[in-house]
C-alpha cells in the first residue's frame, strides 16, 4: 500500500499518518523529518537544502523530490507521505517516478476540515513553558486562563502559530495545494475523509475510504 495524506494545516495528517503506520505497517515518509535527517547527517543533498535554508529561501522543487525518491528507495514498497507533495509538479514527478519503479500509487487520502476549524486547532495552541504540557484554548482550556493545571507555570504561543499566521498557511494551501484533489481525482485515486471527528474516528473513517485496497 503506498499512500498520500493531504489536508491542510490543522486537519491532524502527521496524527493520522502515524496511526496508519501503526495499522498497516507501512514506512512513514514526512519531508519535515527528511529535511532535518539529511540536513543534520549532511548529505549530498543536506548540503544543497541547508544553502537555500540558511539565505532564507525555498528549497527547490527538484531537491524536495530528490530527497523524497532517496527515502522511498529506503523505505521499500509499502509507505504513507505526509506533506509531499504540495503542488502538481511534485505530484507529476512522483508519478513519473513511482511508475518508473513499478509502484504506483495506491490512493491519495484527503482529510476535511473546516476552515475555521482548523484555525482554532491551530492558533488555540498553547504550552506550559515550565513542563510542556499541552493545551488548546477552544477545545482543551486550562482552568485558569493562561496558567498551566499542572505546575502553575505560563503557557505560551509559539509565534508561527499566530492566527494571522495560520490564515496564511492555509491561503498557502488553498494555492498551492488544494489543486492536488482534483489531479488525484482524476486518476481515480483520490479518496475524501471528514476530519472532524475524534483521532480514532477519523482513522477508522480512513480505513474504511481504503478497504477496496488494504
Amino acid at each position: 500500500m503506498r499512500i498520500v495524506l493531504l489536508g491542510p494545516p490543522g486537519v491532524g495528517k502527521g496524527t493520522q499518518a502515524r496511526r496508519l503506520v501503526q495499522r498497516f505497517g507501512l514506512a512513514l515518509i514526512a519531508t519535515g523529518d527528511i529535511f532535518r535527517w539529511n540536513m543534520q547527517e549532511a548529505t549530498e543533498l543536506g548540503i544543497v537544502a541547508r544553502r537555500f535554508v540558511d539565505a532564507g529561501e525555498l528549497v527547490p522543487d527538484e531537491v524536495t523530490i530528490a530527497m523524497v525518491l532517496d527515502a522511498i528507495d529506503r523505505a521499500g514498497d509499502a509507505f504513507v507521505l505526509d506533506g509531499f507533495p504540495r503542488n502538481i509538479p511534485q505530484a507529476e514527478a512522483l508519478e513519473k517516478e513511482l511508475a518508473a519503479r513499478g509502484i504506483p500509487l495506491s490512493a491519495a487520502v484527503a482529510l476535511l476540515v473546516d476552515e475555521e476549524v482548523a484555525v482554532k486547532r491551530i492558533a488555540g495552541r498553547r504550552t506550559c513553558a515550565n513542563c510542556q504540557t499541552p493545551y488548546n484554548v477552544f477545545f482543551s482550556p486550562p482552568r485558569v486562563e493562561g496558567v498551566c493545571d499542572v505546575c502553575g507555570g505560563p503557557l505560551i504561543q509559539r509565534s508561527d502559530e499566530d492566527e494571522e499566521v495560520v490564515r496564511r498557511r492555509l491561503e498557502v494551501y488553498r494555492e498551492s495545494t488544494a489543486p492536488l484533489l482534483k489531479f488525484y481525482s482524476d486518476r481515480g485515486l483520490l479518496r475524501e475523509v471528514e476530519a472532524d471527528g475524534t483521532e480514532l474516528e477519523v482513522t477508522e473513517a480512513i480505513v474504511a475510504a481504503l478497504s477496496d485496497i488494504t
